[in-house]
């Protein structure tokens, strides 16, 4: 052979040889649509593929042992190679972990997968509970609005206070200033407006002190009612007591000399002696001080007025007397003293109408006999104005209280009450009258039809 058919030969052998070398290549390569049929199978047979694939060696990560188990181990790296994660099923999971070349891929995978909720704790009381989304807190109770003073509406302080019962007021300083020999003046005024405030502190009070009883027996009442507030009802009486002696002290250092001790029985009666046997002593003491008290200020004689202010204060004992059975009733013993005292005090208001004189022309007494009455004088016209007013003190005070002697039951009790407040204004004029101020007199006793107005709509105990 020549040299040139030697070169032929060893050139087809070379060629041979090379594309041996790439078919042998091309047989262990995936076909193209070996990857579409490997991912388009079920998972049973997909699980089927993985479990042939553990049970090769596990030295023989790419399956070159042959048989199917080496062409799933094949399928499943290039699978893994390709980014695809292959699914698992429950035998996978709790065999040994193979170290292949998908591992990491795998990792990657579940890095980027959320990480899923937190088991339940399970509480001895129970069996767990599921973990709910989150949702807005939602009170469990509601909420209270904050808490704002009631102040209470003008008709609820005008009841409080009870109107109709400031009209017997004014009439006491005038009664003083008249039993002191003055007539009304400026200072008068100031011991006035000193007592008004004085009785509207004490209204407040006594209130304030009677919260819980009212709550029961009058549950109607401002304070018990809620439509005032009890710390508001005890500011209002502090502030009228300042201005109660504030007052007196501007008619003069004699009328505050009293209004202080009257200040401080008032004080005194409502937080304490009214449920004692001191109460009814303690309200007559305040009346008397309160008629005092326009004397005083009048710049009079204080001496002179001291008989009215005691049938002032007989009056008050026995109708404060009476006004702590009002609500119970049943007993006829207080009812009957009171009005025993009322037809005295009557009594000693009414003048001497006609006057038993010895004879002025006989010269002394007769011997024969005893000396007939003189002639029939004239009767004083101030005399028939004091006459008129006893007569309608008595009426308005006795007859109440009659009623409740024969019944004593709380509606007679309590009207027998708002009788005797009533009948102060007659009564403090029926005193200005015997004191010789008919003007006073009259003026005191047109407050009675302006108490007697507002007692229909408010009730004066």
């Amino acid at each position: 052979m020549t040299r040139h058919g030697l070169a032929v030969v060893a050139l087809a052998v070379t060629v041979a040889a090379v594309v041996g070398a790439r078919g042998s290549a091309a047989r262990g390569r995936p076909r193209r649509g070996e990857g579409h049929d490997h991912r388009a199978l079920s998972p049973e047979a997909e699980h089927g593929a993985g479990a042939g694939a553990r049970s090769a060696d596990p030295a023989d990560p790419a399956g070159e042992s042959g048989g199917p188990a080496d062409s799933a181990g094949q399928t499943v790296a290039a699978a893994a190679s390709a980014g695809r994660p292959r699914a698992t099923g429950a035998s996978e999971g709790t065999s040994r972990p193979r170290r292949t070349d998908a591992e990491p891929v795998a990792s990657t995978a579940r890095a980027a997968t959320p990480a899923a909720p937190p088991a339940p704790a399970s509480t001895p009381s129970g069996p767990a509970t599921p973990p709910t989304a989150a949702s807005p807190s939602v009170p469990t109770h509601t909420e209270r609005p904050p808490h704002r003073l009631a102040l209470g509406t003008p008709a609820d302080w005008v009841e409080l206070l009870r109107l109709p019962a400031l009209f017997t007021v004014p009439g006491d300083a005038l009664a003083g200033a008249a039993a002191a020999g003055r007539a009304p003046g400026a200072r008068t005024l100031f011991a006035i407006g000193s007592s008004l405030c004085l009785y509207q502190a004490g209204m407040a009070l006594n209130d304030w002190a009677d919260r819980a009883e009212d709550a029961v027996d009058r549950p109607h009442r401002p304070l018990p009612s809620g439509r005032i507030a009890p710390g508001g009802a005890l500011a209002a009486a502090g502030a009228l007591t300042a201005l109660g002696l504030a007052l007196a002290a501007r008619a003069g250092r004699p009328a505050l000399r009293v209004a202080v001790p009257l200040a401080a029985t008032v004080w005194a009666y409502d937080l304490g002696l009214k449920r004692s046997w001191a109460g009814p002593p303690a309200m007559a003491a305040a009346r008397s001080l309160d008629l005092v008290l326009g004397a005083a200020a009048s710049g009079g004689r204080v001496r002179n007025a001291v008989p009215s202010a005691a049938a002032l204060g007989a009056h008050t004992l026995a109708v404060t007397a009476v006004s702590r059975r009002e609500t119970q009733g049943g007993a006829t013993a207080v009812p009957l003293a009171a009005l025993a005292a009322t037809c005295c005090v009557a009594y000693t208001l009414v003048p001497a109408a006609i006057a038993l004189r010895l004879p002025a022309d006989r010269g002394g007494a007769a011997p024969l006999g005893l000396p007939g009455p003189t002639p029939a004088q004239p009767v004083p016209s101030g005399s028939l104005l004091r006459a008129a007013l006893a007569l309608a003190y008595g009426v308005t005070a006795a007859r109440p209280l009659a009623h409740a002697v024969l019944n004593p039951s709380p509606p007679l009790t309590q009207r027998a009450v708002v009788g005797g407040i009533r009948a102060l204004i007659p009564l403090q004029a029926a005193l200005s009258a015997r004191a010789g101020a008919p003007v006073t007199a009259l003026l005191t006793s047109a407050l009675a039809a302006l108490a007697s107005r507002f007692a229909r709509k408010v009730s004066v105990t």
